[in-house]
This record gives structure tokens, C-alpha cells and sequence, in this order.
């Protein structure tokens, strides 16, 4: 490990998030079962409901988790960088005022929305301290960094001993200027967004994924059956068109996260080229289900 790398605490924070996706995706799995043996009806809309909201956090956790996982606060004489997932932020020596344990504050931080362990991120206002921001993973070793625009709010491993790196950093001098930079995951989208291919792919694979999910609302009431089981002996046996449910929310899933797999590839530019291939894939994974949809409505039953 670097002298100068003060990673926080994750071995928390990743057992919290992994159990936490693991029983999202347990449970996303357990209602696409039942939906793929129901018929229409006030029990299939249950299940469609648990499984929609099983799905929707499962991008949220698998990001945290990859953000915990190459989380870092390094620091040299000419500046501490902060690392947390897409969010970075390069703060040079001289911009710092002072850095502080947050236990000596007389009014407490309280901590951000969602905040869970491993997982401190976000920003709140302080009476004292205006704009504070976390950057963070453990409430019990978090370290007040404050500049003249805002304070943050980290939490290596081992605070004191970023404190003295810091404070003999600050003694022997930068060596170079260093420059402010802040990164966000906004910022990487946009800058995605700038370029006419990752548009066309991104655009591709919503509207297909939309028109999945359209067309299939239409054809399941006026398709009682459909031929979604392998062949028999006497031809494809029918099962409930209720089961084509599957088709666009796995399409739905796998394309957001190859949409966020695509981003945090394509911030350097040694990823760009992965990461346009992530997202041709995820629209033609989308155009593939949409397919295998079409071809099972068409199969006579």
C-alpha cells in the first residue's frame, strides 16, 4: 500500500451493502418465479409490484458497493485527493485551513439522508460550519477537512496518522501548484452525453427497453396463452402470456447496469473504447429480448 494512502474502513460497510443486494436480487428473483407461473390478475400485480421494488435499489447498492470498494483519501505535499466511486476530488495543500477529528465540534454533524455503514455520502448544513459534505464510511473516525469553499467530512482508517502526514506535508512545502479539481458522476454523464455515440447507444437502448415493456402490456390482456416452454413432443406447450413479464424487466436491469459499468469505464480515456462496447451491448442485449418476445407471441400454441 502507498505511504500516503489512507483508505477508510470497508470491510463494514461491504458486508452491509453485499447482504443488502444480495436479498434484493434474492427477492427480484423470487417474484420473476411467480410471475412466470401466474395468470393476469390481482396476484400477479402484487408480484410485478415486489418486483419492480426489489429491482429499483439494486443499481443503487451495486454502485455504493463498487464506490466503497476503490475508495481512497491519498495525499502528498502538494494535495489530498479524495476518491469515492465516479466522485473525486483533488484539494490542493494550500487550500486547506485546518483538518480536525469531528468530535470536537460543540454541535454534532448529523449525518445525510440514506446514510448507511460504508456509506456517509452526501451533504448537510452546519450551524458552525455552513456547506459540509461526506466523503465517508465510518461515523466513529471521521476527520473534518475544511477549505474556504466547504469543509468535508472522511474517515480513514487511521485519522491520526493522516493528521501528521498532513501536518508535515504542510511544513516541508508543495512542491508544485497543484490544482483544485472536483469530479462528479453527474459530470461523467454529461460529458458522455457529448459524444454522438454514446447518445445513439443510450438512446437506443431506452427506447427499446421502452418498447418492450409497452408492447408487452398490450399483448398480455388480449394473449391468454403463449408458447414460452421448449418444445414437446406434440409441438411448444402454452403457458400464461403473464410470464412475457420477464422479458423487459431482466432487458431493464441488465441495461442500467451496463449503463453504470459504461460510466465508471469510460472516465479514463484508456476506458472509453470498453465502455461503448458495455453499452452496445446492453442495447443489443435489449434488441435480443425484445426478439426472443416477438418470436414467442408468434409461435403458434
Amino acid at each position: 500500500m502507498n505511504a500516503n494512502s489512507f483508505p477508510p474502513p470497508k470491510q463494514r460497510g461491504l458486508l452491509v451493502h453485499g447482504i443488502a443486494l444480495l436479498l434484493f436480487v434474492a427477492v427480484a428473483g423470487v417474484s420473476f418465479f411467480q410471475l412466470a407461473s401466474l395468470d393476469v390478475g390481482s396476484a400477479f400485480l402484487i408480484w410485478l409490484l415486489i418486483a419492480i421494488v426489489a429491482v429499483a435499489p439494486i443499481p443503487f447498492l451495486a454502485y455504493r458497493l463498487f464506490a466503497l470498494q476503490r475508495a481512497d483519501y491519498e495525499i502528498d505535499r502538494d494535495s489530498l485527493l479524495i476518491r469515492w466511486g465516479l466522485r473525486a476530488e483533488n484539494i490542493p495543500l494550500s487550500d486547506i485551513e485546518w483538518i480536525r477529528p469531528a468530535d470536537d465540534l460543540t454541535v454534532p454533524l448529523k449525518l445525510p439522508p440514506l446514510s448507511l455503514p460504508g456509506a456517509l455520502l452526501g451533504t448537510r448544513r452546519h450551524p458552525d460550519l455552513n456547506l459540509v459534505e461526506f466523503v465517508a464510511s465510518d461515523a466513529k473516525k471521521m476527520l473534518l477537512v475544511a477549505t474556504a469553499k466547504r469543509v468535508f467530512v472522511i474517515s480513514p482508517q487511521d485519522p491520526a496518522a493522516l493528521t501528521q502526514t498532513f501536518a508535515r506535508a504542510a511544513e516541508m512545502g508543495s512542491l508544485i501548484s497543484a490544482q483544485a479539481q472536483s469530479v462528479y458522476p453527474s459530470f461523467v454523464v454529461s460529458q458522455a452525453w457529448r459524444s454522438g455515440l454514446a447518445r445513439y447507444l443510450w438512446l437506443t437502448a431506452l427506447f427499446l427497453n421502452v418498447g418492450l415493456f409497452v408492447w408487452v402490456s398490450m399483448i398480455i390482456p388480449s394473449t391468454p396463452q403463449v408458447a414460452l416452454v421448449a418444445q414437446t413432443a406434440s409441438g411448444f406447450e402454452s403457458v400464461p402470456s403473464s410470464q412475457l413479464i420477464v422479458f423487459p424487466l431482466a432487458s431493464l436491469l441488465l441495461s442500467v447496469v451496463g449503463w453504470v459499468g459504461g460510466l465508471s469505464l469510460y472516465r479514463r480515456e484508456i476506458g472509453r473504447a470498453l465502455a461503448f462496447i458495455l453499452w452496445g451491448s446492453s442495447a443489443l442485449t435489449a434488441l435480443l429480448f425484445l426478439l426472443s418476445a416477438l418470436f414467442v407471441v408468434t409461435t403458434p400454441v
